[in-house]
Order: C-alpha cells, then structure tokens, then sequence
C-alpha cells in the first residue's frame, strides 16, 4: 500500500527564514525583501539607488525570477554585486534558496542586501525569506486598486515604493483614490512617489533604508 507523505512547506520554510535572520544579524547585516508585480520597476529603482546608496553603504542584491539573467546583467554592469536566483517556474523565493545564495556574498563587509523578488503581488508575500522588512513596488500604471486586489502585500510591506510618478501626467491613474486604498489596508503604511528616470524622490526612499537597523525582527 502506498503511503503519501503531506510536508509542511510553510514550516519549512519558517524554519531557513530564521536561519537567514540570525546569519544576517551575527554579521550586523539588514535585508530587505523587494516584491512588485511584474514590469513595476524594481530593477530600475535599484539601478538609480545604486550610486546614492553606494556612496554611505556597501550592499548587494540577489536577484529573483524565474528565467534569465537579463536583469542581474544590468545591475552588475554598476558593479553591483549580484546573484541570480532561478525558479525556474515557481511564482516566488523561498526562505532555503536565499540563504544558500547569500554564501556569495562576504556578509561581513555588507550593510544592506536586497532582495529583488520575482514579479508578482501575491505568492512572495507568503513567504518569509529572512528579510527585515517586505518593501511593495506599485507602479502608476497599473490601477489604483491593486491594493485592494492583492491586500497581503500592502499588509505585510513596512513601507511602499510608487514608480513611474513622471507618467502621472498621461494617464487616469487616481493617485489619492490609490493612497486611500492603501490607508484602508494599513493605515501606517510609509509611502514613497518615486521617478526612476527622473531620479525623484529617492532621496527620501533611501534615506528610510539606512534608517532601519540590523538584527533580528
């Protein structure tokens, strides 16, 4: 008789997630866990943080999707260090795989390491990979009512990022209808309008970044 065997994969997961935390905290290391939907913007933003926040702090990022290197390439022409994490189909990162990866990397000589996670708004915010905080990716372009759509992320994120504000001019995009709908679903929540290729309202986005401490949660 064949016995099926049903594995608790959040557990597990939980499980790497605290390994993760407390390697980051012996080497005085804060991670944050990068998650938007798909075409968002997150790779962009981390381009144009790169210069500003390379200049005070030593960071790398791992990168999340699930084929190619396309976007690990950009941020490594910036001398970036990077790793490239592959699903290979799965919609998001798990706890195990960020923490072999983070072996790349000399903890001791990082202060900050960013997780860009693959694009989508529902399964990352699942799942604890170890980070500090979940930092949400909403673009302009794609509804003010996403935060009502997909509520985990904007529950769970400590802070949001809203990109492509320079469209905002060219579309029907409710800004206030948007940050109404994010206050309904957490009403603490930090939001930062960021222009990428503008290089708007970075300033203050970084500057939340090298305000959160290292160690455990």
């Amino acid at each position: 008789m064949e016995i099926k065997v049903y594995r608790d994969l959040m557990g597990e997961n939980e499980k790497w997630a605290i390994k993760t935390r407390q390697l980051l905290a012996e080497n005085n290391c804060v991670m944050f866990n990068l998650i938007g939907g798909p075409g968002c913007g997150k790779t962009t933003l981390l381009e144009k943080m790169a210069g500003r926040l390379g200049k005070n702090l030593r960071f790398a990022v791992l990168e999340g999707d699930i084929e190619t290197t396309r976007d690990a390439e950009r941020l490594a022409a910036l001398e970036i260090p990077v790793s490239q994490l592959l699903t290979g189909g799965a919609c998001h990162l798990e706890a195990k795989m960020v923490h072999y990866a983070l072996a790349d990397f000399n903890l001791e000589k990082l202060d900050i390491v960013i997780v860009e996670n693959v694009g989508n708004l529902v399964c990352p915010a699942e799942f604890d990979v170890g980070e500090k905080a979940k930092i949400a990716v909403l673009s302009v372009t794609e509804g003010e009512e996403k935060p009502l759509k997909y509520p985990l992320l904007f529950r769970e994120a400590a802070a949001l990022v809203l990109t492509k504000t320079d469209l905002l001019p060219h579309l029907k995009f409710n800004k206030e209808a948007c940050l109404d709908n994010v206050r309904r679903i957490n009403a603490t929540l930090p939001v930062f309008p960021v222009s990428a290729t503008q290089e708007t309202g970075l300033t203050e986005f970084i500057a939340w970044i090298t305000k959160q401490p290292a160690g455990l949660k």
